[in-house]
């Protein structure tokens, strides 16, 4: 079985790449099958076929380059038993490609995001810091930046959560609309949007933001590091054996009959970060670990629940399983 791997250079790509097919190699020796990996380059416009070389069953794309590559291929191009996935991309960047390519998102077509879902991040915000109640975010101006502020105000209704908002337009300063959030809110929370937040602009955030003893819930572990009170992320390994079990399935469902990867979704693995000094400089006390596993437990509770109102009672002959549902 060949599967086709691409993406950047760079240690988070080689990470997801090394942990994935290590993965995928053990899930599907213990079913008696090998798996050859080619490397395809996204920069070089490789199509996922060469000549003289099979057609692969499956194709990982990491990061938006790569994925950008794959969705402009002309559907001809795609051996019509062919997968895709891609991953180590954020879910805007994913929708945005889905729509500049007049592609539809699918079975055979299909993600695993990178940024965290909208009411995951809330959820952490309740546990860590349980007397905040406005909740502040600076959004940019991409055509999902209206959408996002939409959900997010909504799942944080939800919750017994206000949320305060600022756009920022690109080239404008990002200060009056920081200080205004900063005046108006218990906590930062801080969207994977390189408009607002990029190497030319953290370091003022952090700073202006601990200053105003706001603390900010971040989406990376190096900003944990820089001075963000949490962060919120997925780690490439954890990415890597996500797509591995999301690999073995769709290949198995090939065999049967080809459905494929299903909807694009979140991962369920995170990991919790938690800046001490500035978790001690607010007065706070903050376990990283005992706050993911709570947030873990949160999920499960969650998605029980969830569950239990949308399918059937088990004990009715008629109940059939539920549908795969994906977080915001």
């Amino acid at each position: 079985m060949l599967v086709a791997v691409s993406g950047g250079a760079g240690e988070a790509y080689e990470q997801a790449a090394l942990a994935f097919e290590r993965s995928l190699a053990d899930i599907l020796r213990q079913d008696g099958k090998t798996v050859v990996f080619v490397h395809v380059e996204a920069r070089d416009g490789a199509t996922l076929s060469r000549a003289g070389q099979a057609a692969p069953r499956l194709h990982i794309a990491l990061g938006v380059q790569a994925c950008a590559q794959l969705a402009r291929q002309k559907a001809a191009a795609l051996n019509q038993n062919t997968l895709a996935l891609c991953t180590l991309l954020p879910r805007q960047s994913f929708e945005y490609l889905m729509r500049e390519t007049g592609r539809q998102a699918g079975p055979d077509f299909s993600a695993l995001y990178l940024n965290q879902p909208l009411g995951r991040q809330l959820d952490l915000i309740r546990l860590a810091l349980p007397r905040a109640r406005r909740v502040g975010v600076l959004l940019g101006t991409s055509p999902d930046a209206g959408r996002t502020e939409a959900q997010l105000a909504e799942l944080a209704r939800e919750r017994g959560l206000h949320l305060v908002s600022a756009r920022v337009d690109a080239g404008d300063p990002l200060f009056p609309g920081l200080k205004q959030v900063l005046d108006e809110s218990d906590v930062l929370l801080a969207m994977a949007d390189p408009q607002i937040y990029n190497s030319h602009t953290i370091q003022n955030i952090l700073l202006t933001s601990f200053r105003a003893k706001v603390p900010m819930q971040a989406f990376s572990p190096a900003y944990a590091r820089a001075g963000a009170l949490l962060a919120l992320y997925t780690t490439p390994e954890q990415i890597g054996a996500q797509v591995a079990l999301l690999a073995r399935d769709a290949l198995s469902e090939l065999e049967g009959g080809p459905r494929g990867f299903g909807p694009p979704q979140h991962s369920p693995l995170f990991e919790v970060n938690v800046n001490a000094h500035v978790a001690r400089s607010l007065g706070l006390q903050l376990d990283a670990v005992a706050l993911a596993e709570r947030l873990r437990r949160l999920e499960l509770r969650s998605g029980l629940e969830r569950r239990s109102e949308r399918c059937p009672d088990v004990r009715d002959g008629s109940a059939r399983a539920c549908p795969r549902t994906g977080g915001l």
